[in-house]
């Protein structure tokens, strides 16, 4: 068994535990990205958008921001994030912290320009405030998916870790040792 190779192995069951964090982490990430809608049915900016609501995304925002960035500081500390697995996999979590971090400040833009609308002077104006709302709405939602995309990218790399595994078996645990058999002379005191 080359035991430099196995050295280099991320243990199974903290792979399949990334694994499913990550897979977590994903899932609440898309989700964010599919449901903080700012336009409405019809396809525009609402007369009056919420600044509530809009401003409860850049929190949110900012809640996932911080959870991505603590899984990638959490592994960063680990010693598996030295090997070429693992500096792969981190590679993908750093993208995905440095990602996350930009969609809070983007949804905050777009919450405060939702404030500033009734107070826009002139309808060019309104529709300069729409139009940039639209756009750091939709930056901060791509902003969401594309650290989705690197957590995904991070999985990926892992799974191909487990294949890996499984050219080094992990040894079966040693069953205890079976009782000796008394000694000839035992059987007659």
């Amino acid at each position: 068994m080359n035991f430099d190779a196995q050295r280099e192995l991320i243990p199974r069951d903290a792979t399949l535990h990334l694994i499913g964090a990550l897979d977590d982490m994903k899932a609440r990430l898309l989700d964010a990205f599919e449901q903080w809608q700012l336009l409405d049915e019809t396809g525009h900016v609402p007369a009056t958008p919420s600044y509530a609501d809009l401003l409860q995304h850049a929190a949110d925002a900012q809640v996932l921001s911080r959870d991505v960035v603590r899984m990638t500081a959490e592994f960063a500390r680990t010693a598996h994030s030295t090997n070429r697995a693992g500096s792969a996999v981190l590679a993908h979590l750093a993208a995905a912290a440095t990602l996350s971090s930009h969609a809070a400040p983007y949804f905050a833009e777009t919450a405060e320009r939702a404030l500033s609308l009734p107070r826009s002077s002139s309808p060019t104006d309104r529709h300069h405030r729409d139009n940039r709302m639209v756009i750091d709405h939709a930056t901060a939602r791509a902003y969401l998916r594309r650290t989705s995309e690197s957590l995904r990218d991070a999985v990926k790399e892992l799974d191909a870790h487990l294949d890996f595994h499984r050219f080094f078996p992990t040894p079966s645990r040693r069953e205890s040792p079976a009782p000796a058999p008394p000694s000839p002379g035992a059987r007659h005191r």
